[in-house]
Formats: structure tokens, C-alpha cells, sequence
């Protein structure tokens, strides 16, 4: 007899929708709030809220290339096919929280919410500057945040020496 255990799937989609809520709310109130090229002070000489467009990839990679259109493209196609591979891993994983599920869930936030920009707008806004001593950290979104946590989250799993599940100690919430 199989014991059918609950299914964490619409929680785990649910946090990926709360971190695209709050990339659009982060990035819509920067656009109104904040002229293009401005920037409000959080930490001096350490973080400041700012606001940039970016038609590139990570770090502006390919913002400046001869055919931007194409880069767009390129760049929409690539991230709605790595969506998809990661709802499908979310579908087959979906049954219980680990911190891959909760990874996948992320990146696939982070994905949807610049691809969103990138297929309406052209662009990603992004505010969020940080500067450690001489370091200027390329300014970024939360969703670029949510992507490299989730990447993290990863990475951290699979160096975490795994060890024999006993049944039914998957994390419960």
C-alpha cells in the first residue's frame, strides 16, 4: 500500500508568484519614483536605490551589441525554456520542500520576472547598487536576486553530503 504524501507543488509556486509580486512592485515603484540615471541613498557610499534600464543580459553582457532585437530575442527564448525545464523538475519534486524544490522555485521567479520585462518592455529595470570599499557591484533586481539565491541554494545542496531519507522525514511546514 502506498501512502500518498501532500503535495507542496502550489506552495512552491505560490513563493515563486510572491517573488514576482515583488520584483513588479519593486521595479514599478523605482520607475515612479526614481527618474532615470537617479538614485536615492540607503548606505552611504554602500547601497543606494537607483535606476537603470538594462537591454542585455546578466551584468549588461550583450547591451551593447550590434543587433539588440536579436539579443532580446535570444535572451526571452533562452529564459522561457529554462522556465519550463524548471516547472518541469517542480512538477516531478513538487511533493515535499527541500531545498532543491525551494531553489527551483526561485529561479523560476526570477526568470519569469525579467522575462516579463524583457518581452513587454524591451528592458529590465534595474536599482539596486551596492559598493563594497572600491567595488562597484553591476546594478541589480530582485529578481536577478531571486535567481542567484536559488542558484546558491543549489550549489549548496549538492555539495550537503546526502544521507539515507528515512520515511517520511521530508521537511513538513
Amino acid at each position: 500500500m502506498s501512502i500518498s504524501l501532500p503535495r507542496r507543488l502550489p506552495w512552491l509556486f505560490g513563493l515563486s508568484a510572491l517573488i514576482i509580486l515583488a520584483d513588479r512592485l519593486s521595479k514599478i515603484w523605482v520607475e515612479k519614483h526614481i527618474a532615470l540615471g537617479g538614485a536615492i541613498p540607503v548606505v552611504p557610499h554602500v547601497l543606494r536605490i537607483t535606476h537603470w534600464t538594462n537591454e542585455g543580459a546578466a551584468f549588461s553582457l550583450f547591451a551593447e551589441s550590434a543587433s539588440p532585437h536579436l539579443v532580446r530575442w535570444v535572451l526571452v527564448s533562452f529564459s522561457l525554456l529554462a522556465a519550463l525545464a524548471v516547472i518541469v523538475a517542480l512538477v516531478r519534486l513538487g511533493n515535499q520542500f527541500t531545498l532543491t524544490t525551494v531553489a527551483l522555485a526561485l529561479v523560476l521567479a526570477g526568470a519569469l520576472g525579467n522575462v516579463h520585462d524583457r518581452i513587454l518592455y524591451g528592458s529590465v529595470v534595474d536599482f539596486i547598487e551596492v559598493h563594497i570599499f572600491s567595488y562597484h557591484w553591476p546594478d541589480f533586481n530582485v529578481a536577478d536576486s531571486s535567481i542567484v539565491t536559488g542558484a546558491c541554494l543549489l550549489l549548496l545542496d549538492s555539495l550537503l553530503a546526502k544521507r539515507p531519507a528515512a520515511e517520511g522525514t521530508e521537511l513538513e511546514s
